[in-house]
């Protein structure tokens, strides 16, 4: 096989193009070269998915039997479709990693891949569903974004050469949001830990590494289709996750999990302070048997908690991003709710 990767650099981009390089394949890699290096053994080719001179340079480097598209989280759609149609000519199937944020219904109701898409079109730029300043009610617009890149890819390569997979919360070493990470330095430094809402509340994250792997098996396979990518419903809990960081950290820790009712009362944001938490319905309630019956197969959470604590141990730096800092609750809020608790 010989695939171009739309990124490569960091997290899923580079976890694709190392499982590619390990099944043998022929791996290129188009970016900026602003994010770190592709693995050892990758051809990097420098380029910016706007200027259309590059993609044009990148399409005279082809042909390719897939491009595997990790790169188009900040791009608008219709720069998602310039360069899907520029190398159309010279691949042979498009893998654009989408997101579960592109359904209407997420996160308010439990999802299927015959749920409701988004109203992104496929040549939209970069304002479209933006909302004023004032809004109250959801904010779709980086879901209708990303669904009109869906949209794009469809339209340039047809609907039986695009697989669309729609990851939910992706974890595992090489994290850059930084969700992972703050939960194990946290554990790490024991004490009483505040846990948020019930200890058996199911979570479903992916390991980083079984997406890039399915990306792939996506890649090389016939037929395209649109696949929720999550860890099966039911099977992890948060007071699993939460027990193995204690456990990989060694932090002589006491999780104290706190009611959603007093974690909304005290102000706690939902999704960032206390990551993973979010009381919403459907936050959770993701279809993902057919990528299972396709062939996902998810790892353990323990062994993504474990082997993200090695990384980190061993010097693993993300790359930086602004998301890092919106993630982890102060010391002093947490102490102010578990005083709350015990008063």
């Amino acid at each position: 096989m010989r695939i171009c990767v739309l990124g490569g650099t960091w997290f899923l981009g580079r976890a694709v193009a190392q499982a590619a390089l390990d099944r043998g394949w022929s791996v290129s890699a188009f970016n900026r070269g602003r994010s770190g290096a592709p693995p050892a053994g990758t051809h990097q080719i420098h380029g910016d998915r706007t200027v259309r001179e590059d993609l044009l340079r990148l399409a005279q480097e082809g042909p390719w039997d897939a491009v595997i598209d990790t790169s188009a989280s900040e791009l608008a759609p219709k720069d998602v479709l310039a360069g899907a149609e520029v190398l159309e000519p010279v691949a042979g199937n498009y893998v654009y990693i989408s997101t579960v944020n592109a359904y209407k219904g997420w996160p308010s109701e439990p999802l299927n891949e015959s749920s409701e898409v988004l109203d992104g079109p496929a040549d939209a730029d970069a304002d479209y569903g933006r909302l004023p300043a004032n809004w109250q009610g959801p904010d779709w617009y980086y879901g209708r974004q990303k669904a009109g890149a869906e949209r794009a890819s469809l339209q340039a390569f047809g609907r039986s050469r695009v697989s669309i997979l729609r990851p939910g919360v992706i974890l595992g070493p090489g994290e850059y949001v930084g969700r992972l990470p703050w939960w194990l330095r946290r554990t790490s430094k024991g004490g009483t830990i505040l846990a948020p809402g019930a200890p058996d509340k199911t979570i479903q994250p992916v390991d980083v590494r079984d997406v890039a792997a399915f990306a792939l098996d996506q890649a090389a396979g016939r037929g395209g289709g649109s696949f929720n990518v999550t860890a099966p419903l039911g099977r992890e809990t948060m007071d699993g996750f939460l027990s193995a960081c204690l456990d990989v950290t060694g932090g002589a820790g006491q999780l104290v999990w706190a009611p959603d009712e007093l974690l909304i009362e005290s102000g706690v944001e939902q999704w960032t302070e206390l990551p993973l938490w979010r009381t919403h319905a459907g936050v959770w309630s993701i279809d993902s048997s057919r990528a299972q019956a396709a062939g996902l197969r998810c790892r353990p959470l323990a062994e993504t908690v474990m082997d993200t604590w090695e990384w980190l141990q061993g010097g693993g730096t993300p790359v930086e991003h602004p998301r890092w800092a919106e993630h982890g609750i102060s010391l002093e809020k947490e102490q102010m709710i578990l005083d709350r608790m015990s008063g």
